[in-house]
């Protein structure tokens, strides 16, 4: 099986900005108790074994401990319901680590598997803004940042361990945010956020 997802994607979690899991490589503990992240992904280009996933959105909704890097997480799995059958049995064998590439490595620190769900989405990114609702579970948005007013473009944080790329750029959780699915639940107003283009193949 080959398959490999190009698009954009952005997060935001329950972290005072800016999370301190992303610039310590997991191994600072979190602003609060627990962990708690979600992360929309948009397929601009896609192909999973053959079957063309270009246009899909799926996200990673995350609970794990303060340190993230001691493992143990719950991710639970939203897809936008537009995919097709064949498209998520595609989705469910790369997102469960099953196909190799970046879910595979993700594997060892996943301790359960909470849940994996088609609802309404939408998703759209403008101007340092982007924005996604899926269904029920969740409605967030998150801007980017800027130093200064004139600044020629957002902040930006290199050389990062992280799944969707290790350059990213700096957000703040929108007004409003809300995220309550799996069991997870929280509000991510003025709180931590990243976006980046991703590419991730097997």
């Amino acid at each position: 099986m080959s398959w490999n997802l190009s698009g954009t994607y952005f997060e935001n979690c329950n972290c005072d900005v800016i999370c301190p899991c992303i610039w310590s490589g997991l191994r600072q503990e979190a602003t609060h108790d627990r962990c708690l992240a979600f992360l929309a992904f948009h397929v601009e280009q896609g192909e999973i074994d053959g079957v063309d996933v270009g246009g899909r959105t799926f996200a990673m909704v995350i609970d794990s401990p303060p340190v993230m890097a001691d493992g143990d997480w719950k991710v639970g799995v939203l897809l936008d319901d537009g995919a097709d059958e064949s498209q998520v049995e595609g989705f469910q064998r790369v997102l469960s680590g099953q196909a190799g590439g970046v879910p595979a490595m993700l594997g060892p620190l996943i301790g359960e598997i909470v849940g994996f769900e088609q609802v309404p989405v939408s998703f759209e990114e403008t101007d340092g803004h982007h924005r996604a609702s899926f269904g029920d579970a969740a409605s967030l948005g998150v801007d980017d940042i800027y130093s200064t007013e004139d600044s020629e473009g957002p902040v930006r944080l290199s050389n990062v361990f992280h799944p969707a790329n290790d350059t990213l750029t700096m957000t703040r959780g929108a007004d409003g945010n809300r995220v309550d699915v799996f069991g997870i639940s929280f509000e991510g107003a003025d709180t931590s956020g990243f976006a980046a283009p991703f590419s991730w193949s097997g």
